[in-house]
């Protein structure tokens, strides 16, 4: 008999965890061995589990954030299973773009969940061993870092009406792969409108060329942040995004 599936649940609201705690205890063949308020304590314990039930709206990180981290950690990495509230395209298509296992709409029954649980054994039991990452030369590198800096850069005749080039490759250069900013602060780096801004941002993360996050205060709306995807980044000291 096989070991069960050890599953972290990922919550921020307490009764939501129990009540998910339960509906996995209750599914035979996987096992509870965790439960998280937040995206530091999820990341914590994620080693010791074989799926993670990430809620997508943490206190801390956002659960965007928690899935590319999860994604460093190479092998034993979990897989995870999103359940949220949250169903706008750009927080799906980005959770998707983590390799996640499924994503469930909140609120959901245990008839539900516990189906998406058996599916998820089951092709869990056929899946091939994924082969050990081989590590890359700087030439394959290089390659790599080129091909994204050309797809950030696109001809007026593939950007949506009211999108300029030059402009677009301005808001590029605002941002980094590493250092998260706000629309506000990209507005004001670039000399724009928050409006005009935000038209550009948004156009940037349908194409996959940046990413988002969100911040979560203890009060109102999360704030919304971006950064460049890795392979848009510049491949050389003062050289801007689309340069080539």
């Amino acid at each position: 008999m096989s070991a069960p599936i050890r599953v972290l649940v990922v919550d921020d609201d307490r009764g939501a965890r129990a009540l998910h705690a339960g509906f996995v205890a209750a599914t035979p063949g996987f096992v509870v061995t965790g439960t998280a308020a937040t995206g530091a304590e999820a990341l914590s314990l994620a080693t010791a589990a074989d799926l993670v039930l990430l809620d997508m709206r943490l206190p801390d990180i956002s659960g965007v954030e928690v899935i590319h981290r999860l994604r460093t950690m190479g092998e034993g990495e979990p897989d995870v299973l999103v359940i949220s509230s949250s169903r706008d395209q750009t927080t799906v298509r980005q959770a998707m773009a983590g390799r996640v296992v499924g994503y469930l709409i909140k609120p959901f029954t245990r008839a539900a969940l516990q189906e998406r649980l058996v599916h998820y054994a089951a092709t869990r039991a056929e899946r091939p061993e994924t082969p050990r990452d081989v590590p890359l030369g700087q030439g394959e590198i290089d390659r790599l870092f080129t091909g994204g800096i050309r797809t950030a850069r696109r001809s007026p005749a593939a950007l949506p009406k009211g999108l300029a080039p030059t402009t677009l490759e301005r808001v590029v250069a605002a941002l980094d792969p590493v250092i998260a900013r706000t629309a506000a602060q990209v507005a004001t780096e670039c000399g724009l409108s928050s409006a005009t801004a935000h038209r550009y941002l948004t156009h940037l993360v349908e194409t996959g060329a940046i990413d988002i996050a969100h911040r979560y205060g203890r009060r109102g709306r999360p704030q919304v942040l971006y950064r460049l995807t890795p392979d848009t980044a510049p491949s050389g000291p003062g050289e801007a995004p689309g340069a080539r």
